[in-house]
């Protein structure tokens, strides 16, 4: 060993001569002997710093620690998912230390793995999977959209030590994913470092060639750390093919600063949507300070087949017998098949073909809602009804709104909104999958919910649970992300045209969620919506919209005002009083206001369990939303700086409300508005009241 060579060097350099005297010779020894204890520290020290290496050529009989639905397959294939909706980790056994004992520093290593992303549909998947170095192997508290790694609440955290190398096969416009199909250098956050498009760089002819992550071929991945440069690399091929000298991603980052001192823990993870996808790990190799040992392409297990069994040389033979047995007992059972075609019968144009798997059979929500039957009903509204349901392969369960075909507006493009609404992607809103048509109805398949709606728990029946304070309000914030979302965010200008609390779901955080598109207008931004027939629930339709029947993103606001206050008051926005009369909400927390009594409004059901602050925010927001005058109301902008604090909401006058209610009152263009907006009536006779009367 070089350490040992090295000793018998320093031995035979420090041989003393004959000629030394007897004090020389004892302080001679005495260097030599300190120099014998400095360099046996400097062996244990590169003792304890030696190589930490493996290498698996599939994972059969290989003690690796694995949670959720992963698994190792009889044929040695690690499974992170598998074809249904779930998620999975896989790590190794033991934690890594990666940094030096002698400076702290991160010492290089290296990673390759061959993987494989197996997708039910060619062209489409979900989320994705990732190589990961993290502090713990406790990762239950993380979400689908962030790959199993992370949630809202840690993501971009210093303090998750993480690094990860991701597969990215979904585009989330929260984490600026470049497309559907890139690699990413990640570090304590889903918004990659770097990342690039997925492909690899041909040495010989300098080209970038493509490759399709769902494409259900097996790839390889190298990543490499420099411990000096602090270079990342990461470079990608087809399986088989050698390493390309030219890396797909580089980021430089100082890993010293990001990985846990202590320990950490490598492995995998992946997650899957709606979308049945297999996401597969067929070998591993792993190396600190040195390269990730070579992977036999030989010795690794076989993926499952995608698609049919190629046929036998039997079958070949006996095809054309069966074939002719075939056509005379097609004659017997064709009356069967009519029969069951008739039942399923849907409407399907040629048109329809280009949104491929946004469109459901109405074969498999018949048997997801058992039929339509009362027992999966979930609620009834004044545009359908809504039924629980369990798609019968996926097993994913859904919630499918039945509504009338809507004549007034040309299918084909209502149907294109709708897929396009599908493609919408925020932790606020509700997904909307895809769609189907029958005869005279159309069918819209949302995620399903397991807490139902806020309606339900506002107006609780009494000794039902309410909504804490703290919940309506983390509620609130997330229906306004929502919305800053479809009105600034996405790609076209989306209008929901009815917010209101039972189209506020909740899932199985309690977290808000904004669902029930079915009557959203697009538009692209930039541009002025046009006019339409009015639609939404009366109370929370904003003068303007009953006027002209335009809706806009500032109709949404006024919608989302009214919603504020019944959060806060737990009240509907119109009801009768005594005498029999309509009262509007609006019109009793502006009295209250003008009375400086705005806190009796708040929900007596929390009692004093509430933030006085937060209440009289939501309440002074709510009443500036729904303004009667549009320029009075803020953008969704403007009040998600409001509810985080980072902007102070303008202070609330009467002057200012007895101004505008004159101007909006003597606006020509807004004709007996007791007749078109009947709860205005006593709306405007408060804010009158507020200017004393002028």
């Amino acid at each position: 060993m070089p350490q040992f060579s090295l000793l018998l060097l320093l031995n035979l350099a420090y041989q003393p001569s004959p000629s030394f005297r007897s004090s020389d010779m004892h302080q001679m020894k005495h260097k030599c002997f300190l120099r014998y204890i400095i360099f046996l520290v400097f062996i244990f020290s590169d003792f304890a710093a030696s190589d930490d290496q493996f290498v698996y050529h599939g994972f059969a009989g290989v003690n690796i620690t694995m949670d959720g639905n992963a698994l190792v397959t009889p044929d040695g294939l690690l499974e992170l998912t598998n074809d249904t909706v779930n998620l999975g980790h896989a790590f190794y056994p033991t934690p890594l230390n990666f940094h030096r004992q002698r400076n702290g520093t991160v010492q290089s290593f290296s990673v390759s793995f061959v993987f494989a992303i197996l997708s039910v549909h060619s062209d489409i998947s979900a989320d994705g999977m990732a190589f990961f170095v993290v502090p713990t192997k406790n990762l239950s508290n993380t979400w689908a959209q962030y790959i199993g790694l992370l949630n809202s609440g840690n993501d971009g955290n210093t303090s998750n030590h993480m690094f990860a190398v991701e597969l990215d096969t979904t585009q989330n416009d929260e984490f600026k994913d470049i497309d559907n199909n890139h690699v990413g250098i990640n570090i304590n956050s889903l918004t990659s470092l770097q990342a690039h498009h997925t492909g690899y760089n041909d040495d010989k002819s300098g080209f970038f060639n493509n490759l399709t992550l769902i494409s259900g071929k097996a790839m390889q991945v190298w990543a490499d750390y420099d411990g000096e440069t602090t270079q990342i690399d990461v470079t990608l091929a087809p399986v088989g093919a050698a390493k390309p000298v030219r890396p797909l991603v580089s980021a430089t980052s100082n890993l010293s600063a990001i990985l846990n001192k202590d320990k950490s823990y490598i492995g995998f993870s992946a997650t899957t949507g709606a979308i049945s996808t297999r996401h597969c790990v067929l070998g591993w190799s792993f190396a600190i300070n040195g390269p990730a040992p070579s992977i036999d392409i030989s010795k690794l297990p076989k993926l499952p087949r995608l698609g049919p069994k190629p046929r036998s040389k039997v079958l070949e033979i006996t095809l054309p017998i069966a074939t002719a047995i075939f056509v005379l007992t097609v004659g017997l059972v064709i009356v069967l098949l009519v029969y069951r075609r008739l039942r399923y019968k849907e409407v399907k144009e040629d048109w329809e073909v280009d949104f491929g798997p946004h469109r459901f059979s109405f074969k498999d929500l018949f048997h997801a809602t058992r039929g339509f039957r009362k027992k999966n009903l979930l609620g009834v509204g004044g545009f359908g009804k809504v039924y629980k349901g369990v798609l019968p392969k996926s097993k994913v369960e859904v919630a499918v709104k039945r509504v009338s075909h809507e004549s007034r507006q040309g299918m084909k493009e209502f149907i294109a909104e709708v897929v396009s609404i599908g493609r919408l992607r925020h932790r606020s809103i509700v997904p909307l999958p895809g769609y189907c048509r029958r005869q005279g109805e159309l069918l819209l398949v949302y995620d399903y919910m397991s807490n139902g709606s806020l309606n339900k728990y506002l107006y609780s029946e009494e000794g039902q649970p309410s909504l804490s304070w703290a919940r309506r309000f983390h509620i609130i914030k997330g229906v306004a992300s929502g919305l800053l979302y479809l009105h600034e965010k996405w790609e076209k200008v989306v209008i929901h045209r009815d917010i209101k609390p039972s189209n506020i779901l909740l899932d199985d955080e309690m977290n808000g969620r904004i669902g029930d598109f079915g009557l959203s207008r697009l538009y692209d931004h930039g541009t002025d919506p046009q006019t339409t027939h009015m639609v939404g629930t009366m109370g929370y339709l904003a003068p303007e919209l009953v006027r002209s029947g335009k809706a806009s993103p500032s109709t949404d606001v006024f919608a989302f005002g009214i919603l504020l206050l019944e959060i806060t008051c737990a009240q509907r926005p119109v009801k009768q009083n005594a005498q029999g009369n309509q009262h509007t909400l609006m019109d009793w927390v502006l009295e209250h206001w003008h009375n400086g009594s705005l806190m009796e409004t708040v929900d007596p059901k929390l009692k004093d369990g509430y933030n006085i602050d937060e209440a009289c925010l939501v309440l002074k927001l709510g009443l500036l939303c729904s303004h009667p005058f549009v320029s009075a109301r803020p953008t969704m902008r403007q009040v998600m700086q409001y509810l985080e604090g980072d902007a102070a909401i303008p202070e609330l006058t009467s002057t200012h409300f007895g101004f505008t209610m004159r101007a909006f009152t003597q606006d020509e263009g807004f004709e007996s508005p007791n007749m078109a907006y009947p709860q205005l009536t006593s709306s405007i006779g408060t804010f009158s009241s507020l200017s004393g009367g002028r």
